[in-house]
């Protein structure tokens, strides 16, 4: 039977160094197309504005007794018979915390998926990163980039990505602080009990999270027949079943249910969860991940393509 997936190996070398170096290059043509991604959904989004000290106008308002003389705006007082005071816009910059998951299971692809589940996740970190500087907030990577306000931030998180790649599973979160956002990326394949452990905790100091789950299909609809090698690219093990398909079903139901349990363990927590596949576009992700930032409700979908 012909293989239907692969594990992307990476080059002769070390292991870690070889990952690194390929990650490195891999990052480029991931910026390229997290713009073009980002250019696609940028329209509608904006930044947390509200009144406050600022350089640009942001409406009249009529004026208020024992506000300071020097707001009111005479010349727009002057068209009619009420004082007005000009305010400003203040943009009140937000952290929001991203990170991809670089587990070896990440760099799976399969003839089903256009992508790596790697590529995926790096083009829509980078398209995150790149729209959220675009309305003013502050980007971070846990142990790669601190918090910054920059339009280039996605630029500069690239450059840090080549420099300082990512590793695999969970983040280390002690240099995030409460009341910022964290979104993280990744297949999220380990034990759901221990990913609860680690993000329980920081649900409570405040952190509002939102989960990103990047499946290929393959690992959805286990097309898999006759008999087949199933390899752990994490430990190593191997499972062989003379018929595959006869694991369908209870697989497909155990997928599926570890799926569900997780975005309602999630949802207890307060935060989001959004389930991706790499057959659909990487703007379907983005515009969910959109409006879950922007206080809207988002149906958290892998299907349809927007």
């Amino acid at each position: 039977m012909a293989s239907i997936g692969q594990i992307v190996n990476p080059t002769s070398g070390n292991d870690a160094l070889s990952r690194a170096r390929q990650r490195a290059a891999l990052v480029p043509d991931c910026l390229v197309e997290a713009k073009r991604i980002a250019n696609t959904v940028i329209a509608g989004w904006h930044g947390r504005r509200k009144r406050g000290i600022g350089e640009n106008f942001w409406q009249f308002r009529p004026y208020s007794e024992g506000e300071s003389l020097s707001r009111i705006d005479w010349r727009r007082s002057a068209r009619d018979d009420h004082t007005y005071v000009r305010d400003r816009e203040w943009e009140a910059a937000h952290t929001i915390w991203l990170w991809a998951d670089m587990s070896p299971s990440m760099m799976y692809k399969s003839t089903y998926g256009s992508v790596s589940k790697e590529s995926r996740a790096l083009v829509i970190m980078l398209a995150l990163a790149e729209i959220l500087a675009r309305s003013g907030e502050r980007i971070g990577c846990p142990g790669v980039m601190e918090p910054i306000s920059a339009r280039n931030a996605a630029e500069r998180l690239a450059a840090a990505l080549m420099h300082t790649p990512l590793t695999g599973g969970l983040p280390e979160t002690v240099m995030v602080r409460g009341w910022s956002d964290l979104i993280l990326i990744g297949d999220f394949l380990d034990d759901a009990p221990a990913i609860m452990a680690r993000l329980g905790p920081l649900a409570r100091r405040g952190l509002r999270g939102h989960a990103v789950e990047i499946a290929d299909p393959a690992e959805e609809i286990f097309p898999y027949n006759g008999r087949t090698e199933f390899t752990d690219p994490e430990t190593g093990e191997r499972l062989t079943s003379g018929r595959a398909e006869s694991l369908r079903e209870d697989y497909r139901n155990a997928y599926l249910a570890r799926r569900e349990n997780l975005g309602q363990s999630l949802r207890h927590l307060g935060w989001t969860f959004v389930s991706h596949r790499t057959d659909h576009l990487a703007s379907e992700a983005l515009v969910a991940v959109h409006m879950y930032l922007s206080g809207m409700p988002a149906k958290a979908t892998h299907g349809g393509q927007l």
